[in-house]
């Protein structure tokens, strides 16, 4: 038998109806114009970034070589390590727009900065290259959280997963505007092509802030609500092994934005542009058919794919003979930028809570880049150092890195556990 119904008294109905009905505070649903918008963005800046991946070609210029290069890029690192805490914690107290922003004008300042710079010994050297690595890391940190931070927990990583394919279009583009401008014509000069480079960054990266300024109008900020200090925030929610994961990520990853330009010279190879259209491409289609993964089998599965991956992508640099043989190390450095990026991001942002995942994902972030303040000296140093013995440079420093995220990769396995994420919320029904 049915239970007799309660009757509603008839003013409790009128005043629900008269209620506007409460809007979640995260639509269930990231894939709006707010993340198109982000896209494009992203998309632009990308492509301002992968332009500088010759900037190997500004440092021999100016008469630098591997070392020289891994030096400055490895300092410049120490910008974005340092202000990354700081912009969470700026991204949680002021918003993602404020720090999106002026991090693009920074942009386009260190971009322009670097034409009046010409010795390789000066301080501004490394004081624009630092301002460039900061901005970098501010314009990711934010479009991320923004993103991020309008997704339910369980779908954070297939949306972080999903914009990062912005930054594989804008990586295929770029690398092949650079490949453009260094071979357009005979009547051009190195230094004119260098020249072009950073002035045709600034000016890609005017047109991400344009849509950066669409993307985030609007955006509310909260305010009035006490935040409990830094130190005490990460020694409670830090996600532990994770970071050792991410330090060993941005150590493998940044090494073909640094360090392919140079390894292809040495083989006589002029053009990169292969690489960096297989190596998005294959992250691309990889990071769609995967989208899902993590929510269904946690993140861990993808973080050790991608640790195995990464591995393995550094001894087949040693295959290459020619521009073609470049197509084999890229697909296998794409398939673990797809894997493990937005793994990681998700599982350190998904560590905090939402009014706190600014500094969880800039936390993450910060570990990337100490990676790659670790890795671009690191690497600058074994080539240098190879030499000196007379051993052969890049195949020396391939096979160490390989063992180096190896040992990072079996680490992971040992010490971490599958972590679920938290079900999806049924829709309550109107």
């Amino acid at each position: 038998m049915h239970a007799p119904s309660k009757a509603i008294p008839a003013s409790t109905v009128a005043g629900a109806a008269s209620r506007p009905l409460a809007r979640p505070a995260v639509p269930e649903t990231a894939f709006g114009k707010h993340f198109w918008l982000t896209y494009l963005a992203n998309t632009t800046m990308m492509v301002a970034v992968s332009l500088l991946f010759r900037y190997a070609d500004y440092v021999k210029l100016h008469g630098g070589g591997e070392l020289e290069l891994g030096q400055i890029v490895g300092i410049g690192m120490v910008g974005s390590l340092l202000v990354r805490l700081a912009q969470g914690v700026g991204i949680d107290r002021y918003g993602p727009r404020l720090i999106w922003l002026l991090s693009i004008l920074l942009f386009v300042l260190s971009c322009l900065g670097h034409l009046f710079v010409n010795d390789l010994h000066a301080p501004w050297v490394y004081a624009w290259r630092i301002a460039m690595q900061t901005a970098v890391a501010g314009f990711f940190g934010s479009s991320i959280t923004f993103i991020s931070g309008r997704a339910p927990v369980h779908r954070v990583a297939e949306v972080v997963g999903t914009l990062g394919t912005s930054g594989f279009v804008g990586m295929a583009i770029g690398t092949h505007l650079g490949d453009w401008l260094f071979t357009r014509s005979r009547e051009w000069t190195t230094a004119d092509a260098v020249q072009a480079m950073f002035i045709i960054a600034a000016a890609v990266s005017g047109l991400s802030l344009v849509a950066s300024w669409l993307a985030t109008r609007g955006h509310a900020v909260r305010k009035g609500r006490r935040r409990p200090a830094v130190g005490r925030l990460l020694a409670r929610y830090h996600p532990g092994v994770l970071l050792l994961v991410a330090v060993a990520m941005g150590f493998g990853l940044s090494l073909p934005a640094t360090f392919v330009r140079p390894y292809a010279q040495e083989l006589h190879i002029s053009r990169i542009g292969l690489f960096f259209t297989i190596y998005p491409l294959t992250a691309f289609i990889m990071r769609l058919a995967t989208a899902r993964v993590p929510g269904r089998w946690g993140i861990r599965v993808m973080i050790l794919t991608g640790m195995f991956l990464i591995t393995l992508s550094m001894p087949m640099f040693l295959l290459v003979r020619e521009p073609a043989h470049l197509i084999i190390p890229a697909l296998f450095l794409g398939a673990a930028h797809a894997s493990l990026f937005p793994s990681v991001v998700a599982g350190g942002s998904g560590a905090f809570p939402r009014r706190h995942r600014g500094l969880g994902t800039t936390l993450v972030l910060a570990m990337f880049d100490l990676g790659n303040l670790i890795g671009a000296p690191t690497v600058g140093l074994l080539l240098h150092t190879a030499e000196r013995m007379g051993l052969a440079a890049y195949p020396t420093m391939f096979v160490v890195v390989a063992c180096l995220l190896g040992a990072c990769g079996l680490l992971y396995a040992m010490l971490s556990r599958n972590v679920p994420l938290p079900p999806r919320r049924k829709p309550v029904a109107a």
